[in-house]
């Protein structure tokens, strides 16, 4: 990804709660303004917080809060406050932030060093529970200091100890894959540059990176997309260059992985600094 610092600008919350047919009145105005990273391998926001829809991302959330009061929802309906939380993929949750709440949330390629390291030590009976993902927070996270926002890169550094070695098709196949987003990608060509079957190389992705095959490619696409607007592209144009159908089907996907709209996560962010 590319290696810039991107500046959010206001927006409006989204409507809908974890559990609930309509908009949650405590968390329906308002909205999200902060700092966005790009790294290789991660996503990070720091800033005051909003609300998302319930959604289930791709990637491993770690979310800090430094300010205000932040409530997190699990797939069972448990809602309650959080200081911190470590939430795997593909789990459905839903965020809700107090007036001038603030939070570092870093997102992390399952694929990574860090990503991976996470996402094995979530995969005990509470994996799916607000209650595991707090766990897992304080185990893994530093004691944090009320009102200073943490550093990603550096967390992200203190995580990305190897979690064993991946398969090599595997690897190959993570590797080619950047380049084909632009068009069509099935599992089926990809594993046929990886040397093995699709069936095995869709049992690999399961296995080494607790994610399937689709799931992932939603989320390279989605990553993809975000370079191309934080290097000045339209929505519309980041859309087409990651492989998506249009601008509907990027806000789609946007919605299901983080909540939002794209507007929060693409569309007020700044070009790279030259």
């Amino acid at each position: 990804m590319a290696r810039a610092d991107h500046r959010t600008g206001p927006g409006r919350r989204s409507p809908a709660a974890a559990g609930g047919d309509g908009p949650d009145p405590a968390i329906a105005d308002g909205g999200w303004h902060g700092t966005t990273l790009l790294r290789p391998g991660w996503l990070a926001y720091t800033g005051v917080a909003g609300a998302t829809e319930p959604h289930a991302h791709a990637a491993v959330q770690v979310l800090i809060v430094t300010d205000g009061v932040m409530e997190l929802t699990d797939p069972h309906r448990a809602r309650g406050p959080v200081r911190a939380a470590i939430i795997p993929a593909r789990v459905r949750h839903a965020l809700h932030a107090g007036p001038g709440a603030r939070a570092t949330m870093i997102y992390l390629d399952p694929a990574g060093g860090a990503g991976r390291r996470l996402t094995a030590c979530l995969s005990g009976p509470d994996r799916d529970r607000l209650d595991g993902w707090a766990a897992a927070a304080r185990a893994l996270l530093p004691p944090a200091v009320p009102g200073a926002a943490p550093d990603p890169a550096a967390l992200v550094r203190g995580w990305s100890a190897p979690a064993g070695a991946r398969h090599p098709a595997l690897r190959h196949a993570l590797r080619v894959l950047p380049g084909l987003l632009h068009g069509p990608v099935r599992l089926t060509d990809l594993a046929a540059a990886a040397g093995i079957s699709a069936s095995r190389l869709g049992h690999l992705f399961s296995a080494e990176l607790a994610l399937p095959f689709p799931p992932y490619l939603r989320w390279a696409r989605l990553r993809r997309a975000v370079e191309l607007v934080a290097g000045g592209a339209s929505l519309t144009q980041a859309a087409h260059g990651a492989g998506f159908a249009d601008s509907s089907h990027l806000t789609r996907v946007t919605r299901e992985m983080f909540g939002l709209a794209p507007s929060h996560l693409l569309a007020a962010l700044s070009p790279p600094a030259p």
